[in-house]
């Protein structure tokens, strides 16, 4: 199998950039200024629940057969996520080149598999 070798942050969507930068902007801010600087303001605990919402509404709509439903969450989702990136200080070009990571290893749609328990 070839090596597969990528530059990472020439693989990442722009909008995905561009929403990183826009929230690492919105933590300068006042809470009462943005929805964003309000949620990171809420910390840890509410940008967890924001993104496990996020991801029970993609599955519900998903489960229900509502594609534009989908469409919308998984925005939310995504943008929830950069929010909790953001706060854990971690730039999404790490999430990309865990993906090249992956890629490289086992193929771009295979998942990792499971450590066996002792």
């Amino acid at each position: 199998m070839a090596v597969v070798v990528h530059l990472s942050n020439e693989n990442m969507p722009p909008q995905v950039k561009r929403l990183y930068k826009q929230i690492l902007a919105e933590q300068k801010r006042k809470p009462e200024a943005s929805k964003t600087a309000r949620l990171l303001a809420d910390g840890k605990t509410k940008i967890a629940k924001k993104v496990v919402e996020e991801a029970s509404e993609v599955a519900l709509d998903y489960v229900t057969g509502n594609r534009k439903g989908v469409v919308m969450e998984m925005a939310d989702l995504l943008y929830n996520s950069m929010v909790l990136l953001v706060d854990m200080e971690i730039d999404p070009k790490e999430v990309w080149k865990e993906m090249d990571r992956r890629e490289n290893a086992f193929g771009i749609a295979a998942k990792l598999p499971k450590k066996k328990r002792a």
